[in-house]
């Protein structure tokens, strides 16, 4: 079958020749439109439930919320892991979720279990979904910088301008708002004003409520037009709040609000910080990638947003960038395509030396590219994005896939050395091809299907190392598909002119002369090279056991993550003044960049997270 395929192929040469173009068409604007990342995504399909439960302590929290929620996630289907945590008015419950899993079908099925446990949850306790990101949707950081704004003023235009702003870039699941202060209209209540007018609590509650709404009433017909009547009764100022009116006394003067309390703008309870660069707290936004996103796009179209955002700051107030991965993301893609390249031209070079004529060495160097567009048109369309692991099971197969080629090649000349020009050239061509195609083809594919056994591969460390087996074996099986159908077309048209024999090429005399003894002691001392292979074997024990091993090594992306834990019942005073002391350490002279910190806290687990931009 393989020797008809030559044969069609070289028959019909410009169909071959027309299917490669489209091919390298297909390849390079599916090479543009693949995502880029710098390591493959290695978490779980994970659905978070998040669920507020303001002034409950962690236990009520846990008995409340937590447990129904983590009983009915239970019976989710696919769910193989549901872990809850409990918090000072915050509940998180964990669902993880068998590997294959689609997240987006996980979250409608979590979704229909939420609506059945409702009824179990406390009254105005509404549980919401996590954002559709994953473990390191984490891909940009910023922070807002004024010498003329408070804390709380910066958080405000966090919150209120660029988080819905951000929130509408294409990719982007969540926007998070971190440090300063979230301004609160606080109403401060004398209970013993309370007892003078006998007033319960609950009636300051319901009158602040029913003073914050707008209601409507029927139509009024003027002038041929009918006119709406509503009556607008939103809380816009702390006036509003001081004219509430709670009843009348004995006298039948009107009790308002301001008579039995005290109304500010104060901030809301705090459970996180963040400091900048150990000097001072900071107001900073986190934004998170959706599931599935091109991370290198996503982060190009919130820095282009943010540029055109800062026309609309008030003036004074500066963003900086904290956190940016396309720096990893781009180093990491810059240093693979360098290592393609010096592979290619090395491959190159070696096929010039040992054939000693440049256009039978393009047939063998044309085969790299086209293979390499080749895994990129699978990639496309199978959601694989382009990164270290990707790109390295393209780095590995390099060497390989042009193995066919050089054979075929150096074939075709021993078949002109021989023939001495009696055969017209296409049917020398087609001999020779012929001769060790369907050998080449089968040994490439071979190699192809020597990565199976990663494809066996589950949970974390299958989805670490199969976009490597998937890419390897891809451009392995294009130069394949390649080696029986344009290299033939190509020899033909290129190995022509004055071919020098093999016994006249420097290089290859120089081999022969050292491989031919090499070759003949061997065989004469069998047994003997037997028991030292044995022997080398034996001895590979040794390093075996005393290596280490770890999942995958250190990738060095520029950053330090620096986590903390600290005792329980920590107070967010001591964890800020914390947070500042290490800060500072870490950005010790003689070091250039950017130094974030944030703190986050609760009543039993308290940790530190500071991530430094290392210059």
């Amino acid at each position: 079958m393989i020797e008809k395929i030559i044969d069609l192929s070289i028959k019909n040469k410009f169909l071959v020749i027309l299917m490669t173009v489209f091919v390298i068409a297909a390849g390079t604007h599916a090479m543009l439109k693949t995502p880029l990342d710098a390591i493959p995504d290695l978490s779980d399909a994970q659905v978070i439930v998040f669920t507020e439960y303001q002034g409950q302590a962690p236990q009520v929290v846990e008995d409340q919320v937590t447990y129904p929620l983590t009983t009915a996630m239970l019976s989710v289907p696919f769910a193989k892991v549901v872990r809850g945590y409990s918090f000072f008015g915050i509940s998180f419950v964990y669902i993880i979720f068998e590997d294959g899993t689609d997240l987006y079908w996980a979250r409608s099925r979590v979704m229909e279990y939420l609506n059945y446990v409702s009824g179990r949850l406390p009254r105005d306790v509404t549980p919401s979904l996590g954002p559709d990101a994953t473990g390191v949707g984490w891909v940009y950081e910023y922070t807002l910088e004024s010498d003329r704004h408070d804390l709380a003023q910066l958080r405000s235009i966090q919150d209120w301008f660029l988080r819905y702003e951000l929130a509408g870039v294409p990719g982007v699941a969540e926007v998070a708002s971190i440090g300063g202060y979230v301004k609160q209209y606080q109403v401060i209540v004398d209970p013993n004003k309370l007892i003078a007018y006998n007033i319960p609590l609950q009636k300051i509650k319901m009158a602040v409520q029913r003073s914050n709404n707008d209601v409507g009433g029927k139509l009024v017909e003027m002038g041929e037009t009918e006119f709406m009547v509503r009556g607008l009764g939103y809380i816009k100022s702390i006036d509003d709040l001081n004219n509430i009116p709670l009843g009348v006394d004995q006298k039948g003067t009107p009790i308002l609000l301001r008579n039995v309390a005290v109304i500010k703008i104060g901030p809301e309870l705090r459970r996180g910080i963040a400091d900048d660069n150990g000097t001072g707290e900071t107001v900073g936004g986190i934004v998170v990638m959706r599931y599935g996103e091109n991370a290198l796009q996503v982060i190009k179209n919130v820095k282009k947003r943010l540029e055109q955002l800062k026309s609309g700051l008030p003036e004074g107030v500066h963003l900086k960038s904290v956190y940016d991965r396309s720096n990893l993301i781009l180093r990491a893609v810059d240093n693979l395509k360098r290592t393609l390249i010096e592979e290619s031209i090395i491959v190159a070079l070696v096929c010039m030396v040992f054939l000693l004529h440049f256009r039978s060495a393009f047939v063998g160097i044309f085969i790299l590219p086209v293979a390499v567009l080749i895994s990129f048109i699978i990639m496309e369309r199978q959601g694989i994005n382009a990164n270290i692991m990707s790109l390295g099971g393209i780095a590995i197969a390099v060497g390989a896939m042009v193995d066919a080629a050089i054979v075929m090649i150096e074939n075709a000349h021993k078949h002109i050395e021989h023939d001495g020009g009696k055969k017209p050239h296409w049917d020398l061509i087609a001999d020779a091809a012929k001769e060790v195609g369907p050998s080449l083809f089968f040994s490439l594919l071979i190699i192809a299907v020597s990565f199976l056994p990663v494809f066996m591969l589950e949970a974390q460390e299958g989805r670490l190392f199969r976009p490597l087996a998937f890419t390897k074996t891809y451009a392995m099986v294009g130069s394949s598909l390649l080696s029986v159908t344009i290299v033939p077309v190509l020899m033909g048209y290129m190995i022509r002119g004055k071919i020098r024999p093999e016994g006249k090429n420097p290089v290859n005399r120089f081999l022969i002369w050292i491989y031919h003894p090499v070759i003949k002691l061997v065989l004469k001392a069998k047994i003997l090279v037997v028991l030292l292979a044995v022997l080398v074997l034996v001895m590979s024990y040794i390093p075996w056991k005393r290596i280490g091993s770890e999942f995958m090594p250190p990738l060095n992306e520029g950053d330090l993550l620096y986590m903390p834990t600290t005792l329980p019942g920590i107070s967010i005073t001591k964890a800020k003044e914390l947070l500042q002391q290490t800060d500072r350490i870490i950005a010790r002279p003689g070091r250039d960049g950017h130094r974030s910190g944030a703190a986050f806290h609760d009543r039993d687990d308290h940790y530190a997270e500071t991530r430094v931009r290392m210059a």
